[in-house]
């Protein structure tokens, strides 16, 4: 029971929209000059890379077409993974109006490519969705804030046991993921921030 409370927590705590919207905030606030612009820009970011897509996900749930808000059936993802890549490019476009750093639209981008992949993968094959994201996340910080922030790895074996725990992947399933996540995100990021 505890086990099951803990893979949960790390679940949703840990899960792609939450992931994503803080790590954007971050770096708007590292990226634009002012704290003001960084996270009104950071924000902009997670409302078009996570939260919009994310609400899609919640009213599929509501209605019925999609079974759960982290869409346990593979066959549902398709939709809203390509929902969530319009959103991305209408982000990306807000984004590129408002003339935000490099490096905030490179971890857009990155997230729109690591969204392509992954419904590539998906179409085929389970990935962990929340192995990849997580990953991801990691390796941009690292690159952003330097080494240190390899401290946040245990966060990735924690989010990978949670979804393993709740039967929702199997152990190859979380590591395709997070080998995917770290260099899809790693290697778009690096290449264009």
């Amino acid at each position: 029971m505890i086990k099951q409370r803990a893979a949960r927590f790390f679940t949703e705590a840990f899960a792609p929209a939450v992931l994503v919207s803080v790590l954007l905030v971050l770096l708007g606030v590292h990226a634009e000059p002012g704290l003001a612009r960084g996270l009104a820009l950071g924000g902009v970011a997670a409302l078009f890379e996570s939260v919009l897509p994310y609400l899609y996900i919640l009213r599929g749930v509501r209605t019925g077409r999609l079974t759960d808000h982290h869409i346990g059936d593979r066959r549902q993802r398709l939709v809203p993974l390509l929902v969530g890549l319009g959103s991305v490019l209408a982000g990306f476009v807000v984004l590129l109006l408002a003339h935000a750093h490099r490096e905030l639209l490179a971890a857009v981008v990155a997230g729109g490519v690591g969204l392509v992949v992954a419904a590539l993968v998906n179409h085929f094959w389970k990935m962990s969705i929340h192995a990849a994201v997580a990953a991801g996340s990691v390796v941009i910080l690292s690159l952003v804030y330097g080494p240190i922030l390899l401290v946040t790895a245990p966060l990735v074996a924690a989010v990978g046991w949670s979804r393993v725990v709740l039967k929702d992947h199997t152990v190859l399933q979380v590591l395709v993921g997070t080998v995917v996540g770290a260099i899809v995100a790693g290697a778009v990021f690096a290449l264009l921030r």
